[in-house]
């Protein structure tokens, strides 16, 4: 038995397949759902989803906020942006993460330089290369 797995963002699917594990990160901390696992529906932080593959690959995925919501071995995850790991720009990750910097190291109460660092680090996690 594996689990039905959709991220969904408003612009496409981002992925649908099967898992035999979801891990994510909620508001109330980091949660694995394995099949069998009780219905559950929880906010989403920014952060990388690893989805375990019957096949023993992983895949991961980039996400800033959403819900996901667990019931029947189906995961649903929607989220405003997500990103595959294959799908991230890692130099535009890079320079993002580099220019959000400079700008918290002249004014460390920027919330939109804080949000830009915290996404372009997430994307860079999911990249595998932070």
């Amino acid at each position: 038995m594996s689990l039905r797995v959709e991220l969904v963002s408003p612009e496409r699917i981002v992925y649908e397949g099967e898992a035999e594990l979801v891990i994510a990160r909620t508001t109330d901390g980091e949660i694995g759902f394995q099949p069998g696992h009780v219905p559950f529906v929880g906010n989403l932080v920014s952060s990388v989803i690893r989805i375990a593959l019957s096949d023993g690959g992983v895949q991961r995925i980039a996400v800033h906020s959403g819900f996901v919501e667990v019931s029947d071995n189906h995961v649903a995850l929607l989220s405003d942006v997500a990103e595959l790991a294959e799908d991230i720009d890692i130099e535009r990750a890079k320079n993002a993460l580099d220019r959000a910097n400079e700008i918290l190291a002249g004014d460390s109460e920027n919330e939109e330089a804080s949000m830009a660092l915290q996404r372009a680090e997430v994307r860079l996690l999911a990249a595998d290369v932070a």
